[in-house]
């Protein structure tokens, strides 16, 4: 499977299912893409930034899409659990007091993803891993903490890949340490989601001995992964390093396709 997500487009794995996740009090909607073949699959779970799965007229947006697409015609099956859109929320980019949090809610949400793909018979259970997407990525940070291992006697997430995560909490805590390896892949000129606390992150687990890398692009701003968004500024953000609620996103094509091949070889470590 290596390189596999470089695929060229004609080449990717087409559509998605969208799925039921049962939780405690209630369930998440979920979208799922299955690579073609009988299985069993190593899987990857795979959680949104702020904006939510949506886009108009009730479409993936064009990341989610493009990602899952790849992935799976690299052999992964990949959960895309539905955090907003299944409790009725929209876009949360402009909310300062969220009711779905990085840190608690979306952990637990993490969390019931992998128990339902453990519970098919064409996933390995031991052989899921775990990607986001800014606060996505908080999220992955938050839930590969030391003293969240799995209490359901289910093999844990086998390894962790942050795109761009808000690392600020996390950096500052004296209790955080990663059980997993994780990777976390960001531009060194976001300026919605800084790199210098995910860099003194990354710095410190190492130092631990913790399996934790760090790229950072030179020139690279938030979103740089997205197949095609046109660089521009977004305003109303709810956190923005420069507290004026004004970002720059854009795709940066050179980081991008590195990102690819360094998706592609973690996900397939041994």
């Amino acid at each position: 499977m290596s390189l596999a997500l470089l695929a060229a487009p004609a080449a990717l794995a087409a559509g998605y299912e969208r799925v039921s996740i049962p939780m405690d009090g209630g369930h998440l909607d979920g979208v799922f893409y299955r690579p073609a073949g009988p299985g069993p699959f190593p899987a990857v779970v795979a959680l949104h930034g702020c904006g939510g799965l949506w886009r108009e007229q009730g479409k993936l947006s064009v990341r989610h899409t493009d990602w899952g697409e790849r992935l799976a015609a690299a052999g992964f099956a990949v959960l895309m659990p539905d955090s907003y859109g299944s409790r009725g929320l929209g876009s949360q980019c402009g909310v300062k007091d969220l009711t779905v949090r990085a840190g608690r809610e979306r952990v637990a949400d993490a969390a019931a993803a992998r128990t339902w793909l453990q519970q098919r018979a064409d996933i390995k259970p031991g052989m899921i891993s775990l990607l986001g997407w800014s606060g996505g990525g908080s999220t992955v940070l938050a839930a590969i903490r030391m003293e969240r291992v799995p209490a359901d006697g289910r093999p844990d997430f086998k390894r962790a890949i942050a795109f761009y995560p808000a690392c600020r909490l996390q950096s500052e805590s004296p209790t955080f340490s990663a059980r997993l390896p994780l990777l976390i892949l960001m531009g060194d000129a976001d300026d919605w989601t800084p790199a210098a606390p995910c860099g003194y992150l990354a710095k410190a687990a190492q130092a631990r001995g913790e399996q934790v890398g760090i790229v950072l692009y030179p020139g690279a701003l938030h979103d740089f992964d997205h197949p095609r968004l046109e660089v521009r500024e977004r305003e109303n953000i709810a956190y923005s390093a420069s507290g004026t609620g004004k970002v720059t996103v854009g795709t940066n094509m050179a980081a991008r396709e590195d990102a690819l091949k360094r998706v592609d070889g973690f996900l397939n470590m041994p």
